[in-house]
């Protein structure tokens, strides 16, 4: 792993997006969106910077329309279905949460659900958006069908996340930003590089068994949260995206790669409609006091509230450097050979 710092590997990830044919405005979005997963989350859970070289080549192969503008197909005052235009899913779901933000602020609550996307990023980039503005930000997605539907060993639905975030007077944002799978690939590709065993409840085998191998399971499908619960819910994720919109579900998002048809659906709700924030403030920050000082379990130190191990990840990375694996440099620097860039500054 090598440290480096967030100006200059942020400054490398918005020239890549221009020289990818980006205008300016969108290269923001994106890189911000990058540079936001990069300094939460850990590097075996596949997001962050090292995406962009599977999103250069998502473009070079032509299967996302660049700088793509989506259009409003139906709209009222708080709610509005999108068609993305297999546009960028990540700049088009921020475009679509300040939609949904400036309905709850004259509504209450504002929905956006958008169909012909791509891959938008970590659900948290848009759902912290709307916690920003003093209000509730719920994301989520579906996507390709890498889970097992329980009882199957075939994949039929999505590890379909959901981002949910809201403010607090606690100097972070409340974030919940999880798959439904218990886990992803990335972390599997973690454990078979580090050589290590992986937990028996993350994927099957290509057989359709349990394994602890994360070289078999490569060639299975994923396992659901809580069993038969995370099947269940990201079934119903489909429903709440792209079987409603129009769009992709199911078996249909990644089966085209020249049109991807993801759906996703970003809702804001304003906090004021239901209360002034000074006072919603207090109640936020009494319930995350509360939790905080329940007794401990046995070898525990402390108890977390969602989103508060990744805003400690935050600051010792914006303070020490952001680690990238040298695996990912390397792709950086065939990256900026490709694009015509300059390469990445390590120092």
């Amino acid at each position: 792993m090598t440290s480096v710092n967030f100006k200059n590997l942020k400054e490398f990830v918005f020239n890549s997006f221009i020289a990818m044919g980006l205008n300016k405005i969108d290269a923001e979005i994106f890189s911000d969106a990058l540079m936001f997963s990069e300094l939460r989350f850990h590097s075996g859970q596949g997001q962050g910077v090292q995406r962009i070289t599977t999103y250069y080549k998502r473009i070079k192969n032509k299967e996302v329309n660049v700088n793509s503008e989506y259009e409003i197909i139906k709209e009222s005052s708080s709610l509005a279905l999108v068609d993305a235009k297999n546009g960028i899913g990540t700049v088009q779901a921020s475009k679509c949460m300040e939609i949904a933000i400036n309905k709850a602020k004259k509504e209450g609550i504002g929905k956006v659900i958008i169909k012909n996307s791509t891959h938008f990023g970590s659900s948290s980039v848009h759902a912290v958006k709307a916690s920003k503005e003093n209000c509730i930000g719920v994301v989520y997605t579906n996507a390709g069908p890498e889970m097992a539907p329980w009882g199957s060993k075939s994949g039929g639905v999505g590890t379909n996340p959901w981002g949910i975030s809201c403010p607090t007077g606690k100097g972070f944002p409340l974030i919940l930003d999880i798959a439904l799978t218990t886990a992803g690939k990335g972390m599997m590709r973690w454990h078979e590089r580090e050589n290590t065993p992986m937990p028996n409840d993350w994927a099957l085998t290509k057989d359709g068994y349990e394994t602890t191998n994360p070289s078999e399971a490569m060639d299975g499908f994923l396992l659901g949260i809580g069993q038969y619960k995370g099947y269940g819910l990201s079934f119903m994720t489909d429903v709440l995206t792209g079987v409603i919109s129009g769009g992709g579900y199911g078996l249909m998002p990644y089966s085209d790669p020249k049109k991807l048809d993801v759906s996703h659906s970003l809702t804001a709700i304003n906090i004021d409609w239901f209360m002034e924030i000074t006072e919603f403030y207090k109640r936020i920050d009494d319930f995350v006091d509360t939790i905080k000082k329940l007794p401990l379990r046995p070898d525990f130190d402390e108890i977390f509230v969602p989103g508060e191990i990744e805003n400690k990840r935050v600051e010792e990375k914006m303070k020490f450097g952001i680690p990238l694996d040298n695996e990912v440099l390397l792709s950086f620097e065939e990256l900026a050979h490709n694009l015509g860039i300059e390469k990445l500054k390590l120092n």
